[in-house]
């Protein structure tokens, strides 16, 4: 029970903390915008290595599926104006039936 109360004590402490501190923060800082930009590129790094370098189950597919599923998903975020769940999906879709189909002898 201490160690419950303790950890959830330590929790909100920080993020107690945090709210304090958000307030002060200004997004439009040079700081903020380095931040934000450090994110997008270590973003975009991990989602290149899981393209050209799969792990797990993505080792059996090819290159040439992932490529394109994501560009596929890519295409489908700037239509629908920068929606992530519809360019995350479709690009998650198009890649099962891409694989599905080469597992069926259709492609």
């Amino acid at each position: 029970l201490a160690l419950l109360v303790l950890a959830t004590a330590a929790t909100y402490l920080w993020r107690g903390l945090g709210t304090a501190i958000a307030a002060k923060i200004d997004p439009e800082s040079d700081l903020f915008q380095w931040v934000a930009c450090v994110a997008y590129a270590l973003l975009a790094g991990l989602i290149s290595r899981i393209i050209v370098f799969p792990v797990g189950i993505l080792e059996g597919t090819h290159t040439i599926d992932r490529v394109g599923a994501t560009l596929f998903g890519f295409l489908l975020f700037f239509v629908t104006k920068r929606n992530i769940a519809v360019g995350t999906l479709s690009a998650a879709a198009a890649l099962m039936l891409v694989v599905w189909m080469r597992a069926q002898g259709m492609l």
